[in-house]
């Protein structure tokens, strides 16, 4: 069974990142084919939807990924919306700057998932403080990543 992103088969786990652009913040999450999880790993600065390129280097170092996984904002009825093209442009840059496999995913609903699944955290008492822009960003990078990890078979 394929388990790599080029969909070779292999016996090694290897590890994704997931991105959920922002023009303030980018939310950043780490999955892996072992387990198709993953989870929020943190949020990179942006300005008028330019990334802080340092700490994002920094993540793609730390975890040596083989594949990004880039969330791109669709309206609910498939049209681009206001940051389809901005989304697409930061996906081209990822893969020039950095030479992996950069796959666009539509996120539709991942930010408005994120937060439901935080805020009930929140309400449960297993999340300690309240929620805040950060949060929701790297949780829906994750929630992204999740799903096209698991949507790969």
């Amino acid at each position: 069974m394929p388990d790599s992103p080029t969909g070779a088969t292999t016996q090694h786990p290897w590890v994704a990142l997931g991105f959920d652009f922002g023009t303030r913040r980018i939310g950043v999450a780490a999955g892996d084919s072992l387990t198709n999880g993953a989870r929020p790993i943190g949020v990179v600065a942006a300005h008028a939807g330019i990334p802080e390129w340092t700490p994002l280097e920094r993540f793609i170092r730390d975890w040596a990924p083989r594949i990004l996984i880039v969330g791109v904002p669709y309206n609910m009825d498939g049209t681009e919306g206001s940051l389809t093209a901005a989304a697409i442009h930061f996906a081209a840059e990822l893969k020039q700057r950095f030479g992996l496999p950069v796959i666009p995913v539509d996120e539709r609903l991942s930010s408005r998932e994120a937060e439901a699944i935080l805020r009930s955290q929140r309400a449960s008492g297993a999340r300690p403080r309240r929620v805040r822009h950060e949060d929701v960003d790297s949780a829906a990078a994750c929630v992204l990543l999740e799903q096209w990890l698991r949507g790969r078979d």
